[in-house]
Parts: C-alpha cells; structure tokens; sequence
C-alpha cells in the first residue's frame, strides 16, 4: 500500500455495525463535523482539506461501507438508507448529540436521508448545518456518466468486476475542471483505494445508489425545499455531473439559495481547490454551529 495510504490507516479505527465494520477517522478539536464522502473512493478524498478542517473542528471522516478501508461483502445489498442508518450508529457510538455536515457526491444522498429522518421526528443526532458540495440532490438535474450507467444497468455484475484501469482513470479524470485534473500518481492512489479489499467484486453494487436518487427524490428534497436546518452549496460548476446545472436547479427550488460557484473546478471540489472550499465551508459552519 502507498505510504500515504498505509498512514491514513494508521490513524483510523473500525466501528462495528450489524456485523460489519466500518473505518473511520477522527481528529481535532471544537465543533463536531461529520464529513460523508462520495462515491467510490473514501474518506481520503478531503486529505488535502483536512489540516485546515481540524484545526478548527473535531472531524469524523467513514468509509462507508463497501467503499475504501471498511468491509465491502459482495452478497449485499447497498443502499443509501444502509449508509445513513451506519452513520447515525457511529454518532451514536461516538456519543456525539449534534453535529455539522460536509457532504460530497454519493454523501449528498446519505446528508438528505439524514435531515428526513430529522422531519419524520426520528430520534437521530441533531445536524445543525449542512454544506453540500457536487452530488446529486435532484433526480431530474442529475447526469450520471455512461459509465455509472453501465454498472449500475443488468450487465453490472460483469462490467463491474472487469473494468480497467485505464477506464477507470478516464472516467474520474472527466470528472475534473480541465487545469486540475489528478496526476498519474494521484489516480495509482485511487485506484489503489478503489480496489482495496475486494473493491472492484463490489463497486458496481455500490453504485447502484443513482436508482435510489429517483425512488426518493421527494423525500430528499422535501428537507431542501422546507429548509429545515441552514445549508451552503459549494458546487464545482465544471462538473458534468452535478455541476451549473445542479447548482441551477437548486436555485430554483431552495428558498432563498445559498451557493457559492467555483467557476473553474470540477465534481471534487475538496481535492481541486481545497483552499477555496475550507474558506467557504468554514465562514458558514462557524457562524451555524451549535457549540
């Protein structure tokens, strides 16, 4: 394993749920922040934001599960309300009451399942702001790649198993701003973080979360919509994925919208501009934590 990676293993530890582990980091001090990665990678994706994160917040970071460092059994089956259900436990565990939310990609489903629960009068852990960077929060506004859609279609179970390296690159690399795409020894990390573990028998089943979006597109954005705790858009307007156009259709169906566009960065805002996401992510969170 690369020393970088062997070194962010080094610092977590596993929270056992339902039989499964789960691996997750925690570091710093002050206000709780829950950050809720995307998929397929891990929680390593905020690494280049997390010195500034943890100077000022006590950060918990998880692999959800089948993704990066925690356990990915290939007869499951994975769903948003599986992952949302792991992180209310690790909060639980972790006695923490309340806390703040950073949330990326496929994380942006499991935060909106999260502040439902909150609206269904759920005993959950209160979340006292949420910041959203590039994911899907609205089906219709969503564009998932040919290759999401490939894996996540019947011919899942082969592709899946059978994908590239080379595909793999190629996929994640489109997903970036042209001036910041990843180097080659950036994409042999994730890659390796990917395929940890038995990761390529479970990715695509994984992935199978974009059926979700559709299935409980109301219900995630009635918590949006009704603005039940305060929430920042961060969004990667470059992105083809969630970027502009999310970040359009969120104006025109948030109440008063929060968004703040970085013109010339991707779907992995936290990895191409870490700077610029912890300024906008922290100006809001100190102003809306509970502590």
């Amino acid at each position: 394993m690369r020393p970088e990676l062997t070194d962010w293993l080094a610092r977590g530890r596993y929270f056992e749920h339902d039989g499964q582990r789960t691996f997750y980091i925690r570091e710093g001090s002050g206000p709780t922040l829950l950050l809720i990665h995307g998929y397929p990678f891990n929680s390593y994706d905020w690494h280049r934001i997390w010195p500034d994160l943890t100077a000022h917040y006590d950060v918990i970071a998880p692999d959800m599960l089948g993704m990066g460092f925690s356990d990915k059994p290939i007869r499951h089956t994975y769903s948003v309300l599986e992952h949302a259900t792991r992180h209310d436990a690790l909060l639980r565990q972790l006695d923490v009451p309340h806390t703040l939310l950073l949330a990326h990609d496929l994380g942006v489903s499991v935060a909106q399942e999260l502040l439902a629960r909150r609206v269904d009068g759920a005993e959950v852990p209160g979340i006292d702001a949420v910041v959203f960077l590039n994911g899907g929060l609205f089906a219709e506004a969503y564009r998932p790649r040919l290759v999401q859609k490939l894996l996540t279609s019947p011919l899942g179970n082969i592709a899946g198993p059978l994908m590239t390296d080379g595909l793999v690159k190629a996929s994640v690399r489109e997903m970036f701003g042209p001036a910041t795409k990843p180097t080659d020894d950036e994409m042999r990390v994730l890659l390796e973080v990917l395929f940890y573990n038995r990761g390529r028998f479970v990715s695509h089943l994984v992935g199978r979360f974009i059926d979700e979006r559709v299935t409980f597109r109301d219900r995630w954005a009635e918590p949006l919509v009704h603005a039940t705790v305060p929430m920042r858009m961060i969004n990667g307007s470059l992105d083809p994925n969630s970027g502009a156009h999310m970040a359009a259709r969120y104006r025109e169906i948030v109440p008063n919208p929060d968004i703040v566009s970085l013109p010339e960065i991707g779907h992995w805002p936290q990895l191409e501009d870490p700077r610029g996401v912890f300024e906008a992510a922290h100006a809001f969170l100190q102003q809306n934590s509970g502590d």
